[in-house]
Order: structure tokens, then C-alpha cells, then sequence
């Protein structure tokens, strides 16, 4: 398996296992304590350190002069707190739990931004790179279908430690294939490049505000996750509310298959300008869940759902993109780690928000969250401008790989 092949089985192992945990901590904490708030507050432990961790991260990813160290042993870290989460949570003090879920947390930004960072040191630039992140992208969407249905048939047919045992197994894979990429370790000694300026911890931020195509990706996609973010509750709520208590999982499965076939497909169409690419994919999520609200059954709400999920699809690649080609080199992996971070923080404010409005008619909730991606979608074109956006050098970007550059190996083909 050639390079690229090896890091896209290490993300979707990565992915799985991080996508699994919310299903997973709620089902251990229901099973061993009877509680699923005390579920919740540890999957909030879990998720809450992503936005402050995405800016160390970044940065030490950035200066790490053993990448394959860094990354191999971040998610070395991440697997035993999965571990750690399964042995202790209902049977260790409440403290030590929330600090193992904090601590598992923390290296959150590098399974999501992080690892997509190193696509660029993978993969030539060009269509083939381009390419890369549509599959880069749909590792994600493959996750998001699976783990939770892995998780529930192994809860269902043995308990919910088994199904958290899954996941550290998952966990441990993603580690050792990070292990073996080919990464180029700096090498102090004779003929190694001079050392760069190395970025500090703000660096990254002030990049995402500095270049107008990160400032506009990212703050359409983040003001977008919060309406993802209370997604997943207004589905349960919509189905009650049509007459179907239990069909909530089958519009959020009918949504992630179809991000899933959108990032294969839609996701690939390297002729499409990234920027084009992701207003496109707002503006048709926001269209196709408007639909959905005014659904009169299940059925065409599911279809609608989907719909959502195949234009929301290619979103992820078209971001991906956008970071790859306009990302100054040094503070690459910061501005990955952060989008993600940020990305996961609104998600955060989106759930608790839905939790706060519940009580509204389930349309109108369903109506806000499309509301939201089409204002995104709005507000990616107002800050991008219609104007083309020179692009940062090559010789810039790749000099802050935390790959070996492109052209110094033969990766598997995406």
C-alpha cells in the first residue's frame, strides 16, 4: 500500500473511532450508571478542549522535527483514553473520568485537521492533490455511517464495553499506520535544509483572518456547524412530530449516506473552484433541509435529508482545498487544527442551542438550520468577493509539509 494509500486507512481508522465515541460514552454511562447525563458530561469533556487544543496542536505539529513521533504518538494518546474511558467511566471518581475525557479530547484537532495536513506532503499539487481531498474528505462522511452502527450492533449483541473496546482497537490501528507513513524526519547533520522561522501560537489565527479565502471558508463553515451541530437533536424531534418517535436515526443515516456519495462524486469535480464549490454546497444543504421541513411524512423527509447530505458532501473537500492552496506553509497545520476546532465548537453551541429552543414546533427548528447554511453560503460570497484570490507560492506551502515533499516519493494514487 503506497503512501496515500496507508494515510487514508489510518484517518478513516482515526475518524471511526472519534465518531463512535458519542454513541459509545452515552451507552457505557446508561449501562454502568443508569445516567445519561452523566453520558453527557463527559462527551462534553470530551469535545470542549478542541478549540483550545487546535492552536497547540497546530503549532507543535509545525515544529515538531519528528513528525512521525508527533503524530504516531498524539494518537497513541487518543487511544488510550478511549482505553482509559472504557475501563474508568461509571467506576472511577466522577474527576478522574472528565480529566481522561479532557485529556482524550486534547488530541481531537489532530485526528480531524491534523491529519489532513500531511495530504499535501502526500500528494503532488494539481488535479491528483485535489483528488486526494475528495477522498481525504470522504473518510469523514464514511465514519459518520458507520461507527454509530458499528457501535450500536456491538452494544446490542454484547455490551457497551466491548463496542468502546472496538473502538480503542480502531484507535491503535490509525497509530500504527501514522507510525509508517514516510514522513522526512529533519535531520540536524550535513545537507539538511536551513531551519525555518518557526510560527507561534497566534500565527495560525492571525493567517485565518489575514488571507481573505481562509477568513471567508472559515467563517462560513463555521457559522454553517452550528446549525449541523443542533441537526441531529431536530431530526429526533422532527420524526416525533410526523409520527415516527423512532425514525430520527433513519434521517440522520439517510444525511450521512448521502454526504457520503456527495464527497465521492460531487466531491471530485476538480474543474470546480473550491470557493464555488462550497457556496454551492451551503446554499444546497440550506435548500434541500428547507424541503424537509415542510416534509408531510417520513419518507420524503428522508429523501429530502439526503438530498442535504449529497450537496453538504462535497463541502469538506471544497474546505480542504481552500486551506491547502491558501495557507502559508509554516502554520499549515494550525490552520487545519483550527478550522477543525472551530468547526467542532459550533457544532457544540448548535446542540446546546436546539436543547434550549425544544420545545418550539420541530419544522421551525429544522427551517432555522437551513436558515443558517444559507446565510453561510451568504457570507462566504460576501467575504470571499467576486474577485480571484492570487494563491500563496508553491515553494511557500510546501515548505511547511509536515510530509516530505511531493515530489521525493511515489504515493498510492487517490
Amino acid at each position: 500500500m503506497g503512501g496515500f494509500g496507508r494515510y487514508l486507512a489510518a484517518a478513516l481508522a482515526a475518524r471511526f473511532a472519534s465518531e463512535g465515541m458519542g454513541m459509545a460514552v452515552v451507552l457505557l454511562a446508561l449501562e454502568r450508571t443508569g445516567s445519561a447525563a452523566y453520558g453527557a458530561f463527559v462527551l462534553t469533556a470530551w469535545m470542549a478542549p478542541h478549540v483550545l487544543a487546535a492552536p497547540v496542536a497546530g503549532a507543535v505539529a509545525g515544529r515538531a522535527r519528528r513528525p512521525r513521533l508527533f503524530y504516531a504518538g498524539t494518537l497513541a494518546g487518543f487511544t488510550a483514553a478511549v482505553a482509559g474511558l472504557a475501563a474508568l467511566l461509571g467506576r472511577a471518581p466522577v474527576p478522574v473520568v472528565l480529566a481522561v475525557a479532557v485529556l482524550g479530547g486534547s488530541c481531537g484537532p489532530v485526528v480531524t485537521g491534523g491529519l489532513s495536513s500531511l495530504v499535501a506532503g502526500l500528494v503532488p499539487e494539481g488535479p491528483r492533490r485535489d483528488r486526494a481531498y475528495g477522498w481525504d474528505a470522504s473518510t469523514y462522511n464514511a465514519a459518520a455511517v458507520t461507527a454509530p452502527a458499528v457501535v450500536s450492533l456491538a452494544g446490542a449483541a454484547f455490551s457497551a464495553g466491548p463496542a468502546m473496546g472496538v473502538l480503542a482497537l480502531s484507535a491503535v490501528l490509525a497509530a500504527a499506520l501514522a507510525a509508517s507513513l514516510p514522513y522526512a524526519d529533519a535531520d540536524p547533520g550535513a545537507g539538511s535544509p536551513p531551519e525555518r522561522p518557526r510560527a507561534g501560537l497566534g500565527a495560525g489565527l492571525a493567517a485565518l483572518w489575514r488571507v481573505r479565502e481562509l477568513r471567508a471558508i472559515t467563517s462560513a463553515t463555521t457559522l454553517a456547524f452550528v446549525g449541523v451541530g443542533a441537526l441531529t437533536t431536530t431530526s429526533v424531534l422532527l420524526a416525533r412530530g410526523l409520527g415516527s418517535p423512532g425514525a430520527g436515526g433513519v434521517l440522520m443515516t439517510a444525511f450521512a449516506l448521502g454526504a457520503l456519495a456527495g464527497s465521492l462524486t460531487l466531491g471530485r469535480m476538480t474543474s470546480v473552484a473550491p470557493a464555488r464549490l462550497a457556496r454551492w454546497a451551503m446554499a444546497g444543504t440550506g435548500a434541500a433541509l428547507a424541503a424537509a421541513a415542510f416534509a408531510p411524512s417520513v419518507a420524503p423527509a428522508a429523501a429530502a435529508f439526503a438530498a442535504a447530505g449529497v450537496a453538504d458532501g462535497p463541502l469538506l473537500t471544497a474546505t480542504l482545498r481552500i486551506r491547502s492552496e491558501h495557507a502559508p506553509g509554516a502554520v499549515r497545520a494550525q490552520v487545519f487544527t483550527l478550522g477543525a476546532g472551530l468547526k467542532v465548537t459550533a457544532g457544540s453551541t448548535g446542540a446546546a442551542l436546539v436543547g434550549l429552543a425544544a420545545a418550539a414546533p420541530p419544522w421551525t427548528l429544522l427551517l432555522g438550520i437551513a436558515v443558517l447554511q444559507l446565510a453561510a453560503a451568504a457570507l462566504h460570497l460576501l467575504v470571499a468577493g467576486r474577485g480571484r484570490v492570487a494563491r500563496v507560492p508553491a515553494t511557500e506551502r510546501s515548505a511547511g509539509s509536515a510530509t516530505a515533499p511531493a515530489g521525493r516519493r511515489t504515493p498510492g494514487g487517490p
